[in-house]
């Protein structure tokens, strides 16, 4: 089965209802809207993040519902035209680009502290994954969206502003998206340890969520290669950006296929903590034309639905918590077709521009917000 949960077996399960917030790639001069930490946590109350089910993909996404791409705004990734085939299996760079390192962001485990030895024991059982008590930099991205709530698997990456998260993009991809917010370290009996962070709206109360617009129209099959969102998000009712709160992992693109050791995580529907597995990935080459394109595979058990966006972490510090993301849980058939082996889109030189495209229209945003700040001081 898919990572994923039908649309119809999880509106069955869910009755609740929000406002307004269309989910688009990216837009210029973006204003925030009314979508606040507080307004988030008032919202998100434990109740309704324990209801939540695990996002349906929307493969059939129509174009005609959705908000256009302003190609001034998002240069880097060009939109083919209607007539081209399907999106190309991304080829490898010639070598891997990390963001600037890690040693930037705030360590999320205080100095002199012993790791959880749930690290060392997913080490020394390779693919077998196990629950633990999670780490900060990863957590739960709430949504709503159809009528019901929904949650996939995100993690902070580094970026200049410090205010950038990962997951899937068939997790974001509905067009009816709206009070979308993250919850980094969430567990069920501490739903928000950090606070939580809510995705920043634009002028027209659209999330700042960035997808490759090839995902939307072709859907979550033909451009599986492009199963990656970056979003944007805002400062936690504390005023504390998520980066400087929890730390963040870099950003690599163009590293190989097969690596050696990749800790995976993400967040299980049917479990009250994440889950944690160590294993080696290798080259996946669907043979499905309806799923065309080159993936990366990992072999570890237990990860259902809701570990959707789970971040593939190679480098992975014990003591700091992080590494460097070189995929998330999605891609061919929207993350896999059983719960013990899990797929992501290859990161290379498209996901790398998505990236810089969010990382240039988050400082627009930031830039706005400070201007308005001043003229109403």
């Amino acid at each position: 089965m898919r990572r994923t949960l039908t649309m119809a077996a999880a509106t069955a399960a869910l009755a609740l209802v929000g406002g307004p917030l269309a989910v688009t790639e990216a837009r210029s001069a973006p204003v925030l809207g009314r979508w606040s930490a507080v307004e988030a946590q008032a919202f998100w109350t434990p109740e309704r993040m324990a209801s939540a089910v695990p996002a349906p993909p929307d493969p059939d996404a129509s174009p005609a519902t959705e908000p256009s791409v302003d190609p001034a705004a998002s240069p880097a990734v060009p939109a083919p035209s209607p007539s081209s085939g399907p999106a190309p299996a991304p080829a490898p760079v010639p070598a891997p680009t990390p963001t600037p390192s890690a040693a930037s962001t705030v360590a999320a485990v205080k100095p002199g502290r012993a790791p959880d030895p749930a690290y060392a024991a997913a080490a020394a059982h390779p693919g077998a994954g196990r629950d633990f008590d999670g780490m900060p930099v990863v957590g739960r991205m709430f949504v709503m969206t159809g009528g019901g709530a929904y949650f996939c698997t995100a993690s902070v990456v580094s970026s200049p502003g410090r205010d950038l998260v990962v997951s899937a993009a068939h997790c974001l991809l509905g067009a009816d998206a709206r009070q979308v917010a993250f919850v980094p370290h969430y567990r069920a009996d501490k739903p928000q340890p950090y606070g939580l962070f809510p995705v920043l709206r634009d002028s027209a109360g659209r999330a700042k969520v960035w997808i490759d617009p090839r995902y939307r129209r072709e859907g979550a099959d033909r451009a599986a290669t492009l199963d990656v969102a970056f979003a944007q998000v805002g400062p936690n009712a504390s005023g504390a950006l998520v980066e400087d709160v929890v730390g963040g992992n870099r950003l690599v693109t163009g590293a190989s296929y097969a690596q050696p050791s990749v800790t995976l995580v993400g967040y299980p529907a049917s479990a009250a903590r994440p889950r944690l597995c160590v294993n080696r990935t290798t080259k996946f080459v669907s043979s499905d034309p309806k799923i065309p394109g080159s993936f990366q595979r990992i072999d570890c058990t237990g990860y259902p639905g809701g570990t959707s966006g789970g971040p593939f972490l190679t480098h992975f510090d014990t003591r700091s918590l992080t590494g460097d993301v070189i995929g998330v849980i999605g891609g061919w058939k929207t993350g896999g077709d059983t719960d013990d082996t899990s797929y992501s889109s290859y990161f290379g030189a498209e996901i790398r521009a998505l990236y810089e495209t969010a990382v240039a229209s988050a400082r627009v945003e930031r830039a706005t917000r400070a201007t308005r700040t001043t003229r109403a001081g």
